[in-house]
């Protein structure tokens, strides 16, 4: 089996849990990222599954040094079973996480992560944004191989509208520098990597799935 028949059939399940999550929402689109904790325990060991195989039919098995421009642009995160991503589930004040997307510049070895936060009741919509800046993670060859080390910067949180009112004096309402982990660097493997889809794996294990995106400019940040 080659390595496009597994995607599409990861981006089928990934496509067939949305449209489930869409009907229990009352039809309302599931914009969120899908994690483990949303779906049953098969479903999670299904996409474990399909995400090994992928990891191992990865056409780019060394994508820092042999693709990394194909890391540049826009990238939406589909599924996760990253602590950080999980807590979005249950977010205070009946706010609920909309899209995340991640967005690369290669050339400056920078990143930000963007997440859309808003109330059902459309009482508040606004969004938050972390700056970062990485660096390739050496192997014992002394070459890049799929492993970044992650340097955090500022975290901006904005308010773009209140009862339909947009606010851009609100937008950003607080600038703070971002919180790294102290006694260590963040870390993140490129487990599989092509054109349009993107696999990673945190420092504990937590998967990360993206793919290129054209929707970002939806969002007001």
């Amino acid at each position: 089996m080659n390595y496009q028949t597994v995607k599409g059939q990861l981006q089928a399940l990934i496509d067939s849990l949305r449209e489930s999550l869409t009907k229990q929402n009352g039809g309302q689109p599931m914009g969120a990222p899908i994690t483990n904790i949303k779906i049953g325990e098969n479903q999670a060991s299904r996409m474990e599954e399909l995400t090994i195989e992928l990891e191992r039919l990865n056409p780019n098995p060394q994508p820092l040094r042999n693709a990394i421009n194909l890391l540049n642009g826009a990238w939406k995160l589909e599924y996760s079973t990253a602590r950080e991503i999980r807590v979005l589930d249950s977010l205070p004040l009946g706010l609920q996480v909309g899209q995340v997307f991640q967005v690369i510049n290669v050339a400056q070895a920078e990143f930000f992560n963007l997440a859309e936060v808003k109330h059902p009741w459309k009482i508040v919509c606004g969004g938050v944004k972390v700056t970062a800046r990485f660096e390739a993670d050496l192997d014992d060859s002394g070459l890049p191989n799929q492993r970044i080390n992650v340097y955090f910067d500022k975290r901006y949180l904005a308010i773009d509208e209140v009862l339909g009112i947009s606010t851009p004096m609100l937008n950003p309402l607080n600038v703070a520098p971002a919180n790294n982990p102290k006694g260590r660097v963040p870390s993140l493997d490129i487990t599989y990597l092509d054109e349009n889809f993107r696999i990673g794996r945190g420092g504990d294990q937590g998967l990360f799935i993206l793919h290129k995106a054209n929707d970002i400019h939806n969002i007001n940040f």
